[in-house]
C-alpha cells in the first residue's frame, strides 16, 4: 500500500524569548488542507490586536501545491499579508526561493528564504 502524506502543520516555536509561528508543510498541499488550516490561522490572528507576526515556514518535506491550494495560498497571503512583519522560509528547493521572492510581493513584511534552519531563526530575532 502506498501511503501519501501531506498536509501542514502550525504551531508556536520558542527560541529563546522569542516566539514565532511554526508552519510545516508536508509533501504535495490541496485545497482540503487549506479548507482546514486557514480557520486555525484566522482564529489565531484574529485575537491579536495590531498583530505584527514573525513566522518560520519549514519547507523541507514540501513537494509543491496543487493547483487550487496554491490559489487558496495566494488568498490568504492577501488576507493576512499585513499582519506579518518578517517570515522565514527554511527549504531545501530550488523553486521555493522563487516562492519566496514571489510571496514578498503580497506580504508587507520581509520574506526570505534560507537553506539552513539556524540562519532562519537568526533573521527572525534580528
Amino acid at each position: 500500500m502506498n501511503t501519501s502524506r501531506h498536509g501542514l502543520t502550525i504551531g508556536i516555536e520558542r527560541v529563546n524569548s522569542d516566539f514565532f509561528l511554526s508552519l510545516k508543510a508536508i509533501g504535495k498541499l490541496t485545497h482540503d488542507d487549506y479548507e482546514i488550516i486557514t480557520p486555525m490561522i484566522d482564529s489565531a490572528l484574529g485575537g491579536v490586536d495590531q498583530p505584527k507576526v514573525r513566522a518560520l515556514i519549514d519547507g523541507t518535506e514540501m513537494e509543491g501545491w496543487e493547483l487550487r491550494a496554491a490559489w487558496d495560498d495566494f488568498k490568504l497571503g492577501l488576507k493576512h499579508g499585513s499582519e506579518f512583519e518578517r517570515i522565514a522560509i527554511y527549504g531545501n528547493k530550488n523553486w521555493q526561493e522563487i516562492a519566496a521572492r514571489i510571496g514578498s510581493w503580497f506580504v508587507c513584511g520581509d520574506v526570505r528564504y534560507f537553506e539552513t534552519y539556524a540562519d532562519a531563526i537568526a533573521w527572525l530575532q534580528e
